[in-house]
């Protein structure tokens, strides 16, 4: 067996880690014996969960509120993760969200609002990993993607711009910062059992079941984490085992 890298001792910061996704993320991590760092829009929802995961292996945790829609809000955060932590080892770009309309009935806003969110955003919160990635002699930077950033779909206009531009982003990214010893990835799940998705999230049903668990996209962040540093995963894929079935 070739020797994993190890998190014990690192220093994660991971975007929209209250809920979903970016909550079993920041837990998986925690429980790798990594620090973590996360944001999220409202200090009541980040000191709460940040609450709840002091416990979770013996690694520290900082909830921090930020809205990475905004570069200002994006720098005062990685400056408290720099006073909390002093360096950072591992980026994950995880914050999102969908606004679907077909084009004549998306507002500029409503544009905006997926564009700045799940791109813009992603490339704020790398501008500033960055440096501090080289600085400490390399890292990782994992963007959670979709799978709609290679399938588009009525309705998804903005959402599978964001996703498809995030998936370029992500490999031009990688080309420019990989002789720096920084490895990018991109996951791409299909369907997850969040609210983003199902508005059950943490409730699985016989509705929901059969969804990709946001604790099963941690594991592939573990997974691409761990590959030994020779090795880049650049992209990976997930889908439900078995989706439903059309009624048609």
């Amino acid at each position: 067996m070739p020797n994993m890298e190890q998190l014990d001792g690192k220093v994660a910061v991971v975007t929209g880690g209250t809920r979903g996704i970016g909550r079993a993320i920041a837990e998986r991590l925690l429980r790798e014996g990594a620090s973590v760092a996360f944001c999220g829009r409202t200090k009541e929802s980040t000191n709460r969960a940040a609450q709840e995961m002091e416990s979770i292996g013996s690694g520290r945790v900082l909830g921090y509120a930020a809205d990475i829609r905004e570069f200002d809000q994006v720098q005062q955060f990685f400056r408290a993760v720099d006073s909390a932590f002093g360096g950072m080892d591992i980026l994950v770009n995880n914050a999102g969200e969908g606004v679907f309309r077909k084009v004549v009935e998306m507002t500029p806003e409503e544009w905006r609002r997926n564009i700045d969110l799940n791109l813009s955003g992603a490339f704020y919160c790398s501008h500033e990993a960055l440096p501090r990635l080289v600085q400490r002699g390399g890292g990782t930077v994992v963007n959670i993607s979709s799978l709609a950033g290679k399938n588009p779909f009525s309705g998804g206009a903005a959402y599978n711009a964001s996703k498809f531009g995030l998936n370029g982003f992500s490999e031009a990214m990688m080309l420019d910062h990989r002789y720096d010893k920084i490895r990018v990835s991109y996951i791409m799940p299909g369907s997850v059992d969040t609210a983003f998705g199902s508005g059950l999230a943490g409730r699985r049903t016989e509705t929901t079941s059969w969804m990709i668990a946001p604790e099963d996209v941690a594991e592939v962040v573990l997974m691409v984490l761990k590959v030994p540093e020779r090795t880049m995963v650049s992209r990976v894929e997930m889908r439900p085992s078995r989706p439903q079935k059309s009624q048609n």
